[in-house]
């Protein structure tokens, strides 16, 4: 296994603070693994990887992670890749690490983040979700754009877009080998159609290893945008970009860097 050299850096002391962060990436954000760990991954990681060998034209070596959240999609890509991984949230960083200690890890928002170098691609999964506006869609793509080297690639991943949103809700949840345990429920809806966001509710049952049984809930508001308009957006960025469906009915973008 192999990824780059963990500096253990902040490059993003900007964080934004004014945004209102879920709890499950604050301060339940040690729950993190049970609610998604890497084992429900396994699949899913091996179709994206099709699409990151093939976005910069031959596989790439190193590979920037914005919004990784608790590594559990670079917990199966690090072994092929040399991994940055970012979060603006310290707490899933420190999940994260866990998962993968050999990996560099990065504190800093993905709209602002610059470290001064570049890679042969940028991978932004489901953590683009949470760009909720034109306005942080387009910097986000502006970082995967700064930290690019002419023709590296570039996979994003979002749950949704306009054309394949639809209404629901799901259950899941793990036992730990510390005796603590998780079961959720997940509800998927759109209370505005005409505006670019959705919502997303959890109710989580949580049990402590001693026993004790706790309710805890959570909200998430994420962003919906039509194909169309991300690829409109991805070649203002600076890339050629193609809408493809993977294996699981989503779309994914995948381009390459122009310049």
């Amino acid at each position: 296994m192999w990824c780059g050299t963990s500096s253990g850096r902040t490059a993003d002391r900007d964080v934004t603070v004014e945004d209102a962060r879920p709890r499950l990436y604050e301060e339940l954000a040690d729950w993190w693994p049970l609610l998604s760990p890497p084992a429900h991954y396994v699949e899913e990681v091996a179709d994206l990887r099709r699409f990151l060998d093939a976005a910069p034209g031959e596989p790439p070596r190193t590979i920037l992670e914005l919004g990784s959240g608790g590594g559990s999609v670079a917990y199966h890509l690090r072994s092929a890749y040399a991994l940055t991984l970012t979060d603006r949230s310290e707490a899933m960083l420190a999940v994260n690490r866990a998962v993968n200690p050999e990996c560099e890890h990065v504190l800093g928002d993905m709209r602002r983040l610059r470290l001064g170098r570049t890679f042969d691609a940028v991978l932004i999964h489901d953590a683009i979700m949470y760009a909720t506006s034109e306005a942080d869609v387009r910097a986000t793509l502006a970082t995967a754009h700064a930290h690019g080297r002419p023709g590296s690639g570039l996979v994003v991943v979002p749950d949704h877009v306009r054309e394949t949103f639809g209404p629901s809700t799901s259950t899941g949840g793990e036992d730990g080998p510390d005796g603590r345990g998780l079961r959720y429920l997940e509800w998927i809806w759109d209370p505005e159609p005409a505006d670019t966001t959705y919502e997303v509710a959890y109710a989580l049952l949580l049990r402590e290893a001693g026993g004790k049984v706790r309710v805890e809930g959570d909200r998430h508001r994420l962003g919906l945008f039509p194909r169309a308009t991300w690829l409109a957006w991805l070649e203002a960025a600076g890339f050629v970009a193609r809408a493809v469906d993977d294996s699981f009915g989503r779309t994914v973008f995948v381009g390459r860097r122009t310049g």
